[in-house]
């Protein structure tokens, strides 16, 4: 079955070496997935040293085999009244979502707290544990990524056995790095707990042996000021998972900075989906699952990306989280035109976070916990889905690591040597089937199989492709433009002495549907730029600057006119100046 796989590969990738790729049914199989609960003082060595102000796991009694006693918190259910902020269903439905076995803590898991982990707070905590980590064994060193809109630090942790945290350094280090990112979206508040109970036990719990083959950088909190008003965007009203092509926000520009420093090979997203809402007011029914699972969907990823994600990190979690008893699906929501009975994957367009890091050839994946609008109740749940969600990928991340770096070499020189060849994907559309999903009646907690138009983002349709350019020249007007490409670790050369390229530019920029192309010879101006597609981070570029798209830089206003950008067809002879 291998041979074959990599036989119809080789079609679309004969440009360079194709790195064998290990049949999954002779692979050794993945380690079972254990329920993390809160480290013990006695597992702890050193034991760790209580900061002011912060909040560590508190002792969890154990039975003489090891098993946790602690007794389990369950959140009161408001009463059924159908106005917010009471829960949108009756204890019937509660009772389908039983707490865990265990017991996580963190600041804002405490049965006596009402507001959850403050930001001041994930900063106590992640500093607490860099100071209780002892080098050589382990290094936990503090990020300040940057300020929030409204002045609030972003926060991470780097947790490595390499010298120190430096980019290079973990670099040399030859052990991928995994970036785990929470909250996004304000509201959805269990990713940031997980996060804090996941770098505990990375930095002196069960998950720390596999800093022997990972490194592990967690950012427990992008959208600090989303989370203080317990709303999805940003100070400014922007969707955060949906600007990280176009930067507008500080905050998707420090992520997106981290990214090009570190180049993790894989890359979490850990977040929230309604519990209710559009389903209820258009299906009738509410979420049964208590994870949905999504990577990278987007044209121009490579196959090699998609495949890895798929086997390696998608269905091993889902059989990890159904193994513990949590219902997984693919992530999805209700189409947003009023009156269909549609629901549709996680977006197809290289706007979101999952989407462009594929383009970056991570192996990108988004683990959602369903809580958004249910404020406290189930959190513990909510929190064991996502520690779990995190451990299996850390482990799968480890168990891989040889594999991981061997794929992404492999990536990166097959999509250098594609610079000029081929197509590229400039639009793409879900493919539509129908399918049954089950919801949960509102009233009686039952199943309830519901048949649904059901927008597929597994298949792509690619609507709009071209010729796949040489790279693309950008006017020396377009500097938010530059900026940008550079923010996204592109390679970006500036023009130092007047010449001509053969090139293709639309005649009417910035629409959904295909412009007609003139192809002609242009003269360029010193100090414009050009951007070569025969780089590691091509897939970005032709994302960012193909026009005719309704998320890329042109629609978007960083490049003004037609003429900024145009597409170069043959590898231009022009002298170049280095950038600072």
């Amino acid at each position: 079955m291998a041979a074959a796989l990599t036989s119809a590969l080789l079609a679309g990738c004969a440009s360079t070496p194709l790195p064998p790729w290990p049949d999954r049914n002779a692979s050794r199989p993945p380690p079972p997935v254990r329920q993390i609960p809160p480290p013990s003082r006695q597992e702890q060595a050193p034991a760790p040293m209580a900061r002011p102000g912060v909040v560590l796991p508190a002792p969890v009694p154990r039975t003489a085999d090891g098993a946790t006693t602690a007794p389990v918190v369950r959140p009161s259910l408001a009463p059924l009244t159908g106005t917010l902020p009471d829960l949108p269903y009756r204890p019937e439905v509660a009772a389908r979502f039983p707490d865990p076995p265990i017991l996580y803590h963190t600041p804002g898991l405490h049965p006596d707290r009402r507001a959850f982990t403050t930001n001041a707070e994930i900063g106590q905590w992640l500093h607490a544990l860099a100071q209780q980590t002892t080098p050589p064994t382990t290094r936990a060193t503090v990020l300040q990524l940057g300020p929030s809109q409204r002045g609030a630090p972003i926060h991470a942790l780097v947790l490595t056995q390499e010298r120190d945290e430096q980019p290079q350094a973990l670099a040399e280090s030859k052990r991928p790095t995994v970036l785990l990112i929470g909250q996004q979206h304000g509201d959805a508040p269990a990713s940031s707990e997980a996060l804090l109970v996941v770098a505990q036990e990375l930095a002196q719990g069960l998950l720390a042996p596999l800093l022997e083959r990972i490194n592990v950088i967690i950012v427990p909190r992008a959208n600090p000021d989303g989370a203080e008003a317990g709303t999805a965007a940003t100070a400014d009203g922007t969707d955060l998972q949906r600007d990280h092509l176009l930067l507008h926000s500080p905050e998707a520009r420090v992520l997106n900075q981290l990214v090009r420093d570190y180049r993790p090979m894989v890359v979490l997203d850990s977040g929230e989906f309604p519990a209710a809402g559009a389903v209820l007011t258009q299906f009738g029914g509410l979420n049964r699952h208590d994870a949905h699972l999504s990577y990278a969907t987007t044209g121009n990823v490579h196959e090699f990306v998609t495949k890895a994600a798929r086997e390696w990190m998608q269905q091993p979690l889902e059989q990890a989280l159904q193994g513990l008893g949590l219902a997984v699906e693919w992530a999805h929501s209700p189409s947003a035109v009023p009156g269909e009975r549609r629901m549709v994957m996680d977006s197809v367009q290289p706007d979101s976070g999952r989407n462009l890091w594929g383009l970056k050839h991570a192996v990108s994946l988004r683990v959602a916990s369903r809580g958004v609008g249910l404020g406290r109740t189930h959190i513990q749940r909510r929190v064991h889905t996502q520690v779990n969600a995190m451990a299996a990928a850390l482990r799968m991340a480890s168990e891989r690591a040889a594999r991981l770096e061997q794929v992404r070499s492999f990536v990166i020189r097959d999509t250098v040597a594609l610079a000029c060849r081929n197509k590229v994907v400039v639009q793409a559309a879900h493919t539509t089937e129908s399918r049954e999903l089950t919801l949960l009646n509102p009233d009686t907690g039952a199943d309830m199989p519901t048949t649904v138009e059901w927008d597929s983002a597994l298949r792509l349709s690619p609507t709009l492709e071209r010729a796949r350019p040489c790279g693309y020249w950008v006017a020396p007007t377009a500097q938010p433009a530059i900026e940008r490409l550079r923010l996204h670790g592109l390679q970006v050369l500036r023009v130092a002495e007047a010449g001509a390229v053969l090139a293709e530019a639309p005649q009417s920029p910035g629409t959904t549907a295909a412009s007609p192309l003139a192809r002609t010879a242009i003269d360029v101006p010193a100090g414009s730029y050009y951007v070569p597609l025969n780089q590691p981070m091509a897939n970005v570029a032709i994302a960012a600057l193909e026009a005719d798209t309704p998320f890329g830089f042109a629609s978007q206003r960083l490049v003004g006119l037609p003429e900024e950008v145009l597409r170069v067809m043959v590898t231009p002879s022009l002298v170049f100046e280095d950038m600072e």
